[in-house]
């Protein structure tokens, strides 16, 4: 989780799993759940369907070593190796560090013991991953299927390559947000009238879907997560399921249905951009195809000027909505207001959306209580959206990102 976000992820997941659930800090932004540790497949559903909102990271600890006493290679991909059913074609392995560091030397170490044994070696983009976090303290191996890790980047931290053509920072958030829910589709990707992807498809650029098919790697997939809606009361979770088997290694869960994701960036499509100004998400709008009316009294970047599948509209959100005429299939909002301000904005925006229209919104953080603020954000959404996750991702600094669609 984000450092100054522990606390509150301490809190979501005792309220959804228990008081006794035993919790310890490992550093500024990784917590071992220690005792009354729930099964794996129930932890992820809470986390992906935003009951558990400021996680966005998850692996299963298999060996724990003082940073002086590490074990040879060839030990540690035994270690890796004794938690699959089967020995696999290939595994990603993701290291990072306490600090800004990529832990760049395990690595190699494991990269190589693997791959002596066989096992290609990735980065991402396989079904199970192996994870390795490095401090001056401690280094902790972990092995988790991909279905269940939240994100295929080392410690949920996301990069995402600078370059010329971006308007501001902000573009990394609505970059993530597609990444890590797959709510891009690209030309000619078989889907429902609803504009739903056919099941089992995979998503655009090769990233494994969850549940949805299983990599090179040979590993199966767990099949998907159970089905769960939103909801802000903390409760238990409500379907069983298991990743590893009576011998400890890991294996595949129950199957089950993930919540339908609505909406998507389909190409094609239009899309409302509320508050857009200088037009980062406008510009990443436009990258997936989507034409775009980017509503907002300030200027747009002089870089997005000519394009005519931009629309600026320099008037609040309000003006706008009442002119406009247009029915949209997407519509997002990064503005700069409290959460229940934000969603009441985007409940004006339903009369003027499709049916199955996706909705993307920040809701920012702040306050003497930024957990029950958002909650109630997303109460208010929830009375119009169908709200399918929230999270606080690497880019959102002190607030959350919510994905929802209009059924």
């Amino acid at each position: 989780m984000a450092t100054d976000s522990y606390n509150l992820a301490v809190r979501e997941l005792r309220e959804e799993f228990g008081r006794d659930l035993g919790i310890e800090r490992v550093s500024g932004d990784l917590g071992r759940i220690v005792a009354d540790a729930p099964p794996i497949v129930e932890l992820a559903k809470a986390c992906d369907v935003g009951r558990i909102m400021f996680v966005r990271h998850l692996t299963q600890e298999i060996a724990t070593f003082p940073p002086d006493d590490i074990p040879p290679a060839h030990e540690l991909a035994d270690l890796v190796l004794a938690e699959l059913p089967r020995h696999p074609n290939a595994l990603a392995v993701q290291t990072w560090t306490d600090g800004a560091g990529t832990g760049g030397s395990f690595y190699h170490l494991l990269a190589d013991a693997l791959g002596e044994r066989g096992v290609e070696v990735t980065r991402s983009g396989q079904d199970v991953v192996v994870s390795c976090f490095i401090s001056r303290k401690t280094v902790i191996l972990g092995v988790n299927l991909l279905d269940y890790s939240l994100s295929d980047w080392p410690g949920g931290r996301m990069r995402l390559a600078r370059s010329d053509d971006r308007v501001s920072r902000s573009e990394f958030k609505l970059e993530e947000a597609i990444q890590t829910f797959h709510l891009a589709l690209t030309p000619g990707e078989p889907h429902s009238p609803a504009g739903h992807p056919t099941p089992g498809d995979p998503p655009p650029g090769g990233v494994p879907s969850p549940g949805g098919h299983s990599s090179p790697g040979g590993v199966p997939s767990r099949g998907e997560l159970p089905s769960a809606g939103w909801r802000p009361s903390p409760g238990g979770p409500s379907s069983p399921g298991a990743l590893h088997s009576p011998g400890g290694r890991l294996s595949p869960g129950g199957p089950g249905e993930r919540p339908s994701t609505g909406g998507f960036l389909a190409p094609g499509g239009k899309a409302l951009d509320l508050g857009a100004s200088p037009g980062g998400w406008t510009r990443i709008l436009r990258e997936y195809g989507q034409e775009v009316w980017s509503v907002d009294p300030g200027a747009l970047d002089a870089r997005l000027a000519g394009d005519r599948g931009i629309h600026h509209v320099p008037t609040t959100a309000g003006r706008f909505f009442h002119d406009n005429r247009v029915r949209f299939d997407v519509v997002v909002n990064d503005m700069r207001m409290d959460q229940v301000m934000s969603a009441r904005v985007m409940l004006d925006a339903v009369p003027h959306l499709r049916r199955g229209a996706l909705a993307i919104v920040t809701l920012k953080g702040g306050g003497r209580n930024p957990l029950d603020s958002a909650r109630r954000g997303i109460e208010l959404l929830a009375k119009e959206y169908a709200v399918l996750h929230a999270r606080q991702l690497h880019h959102n600094r002190r607030e959350l990102t919510v994905i929802a669609h209009l059924p």
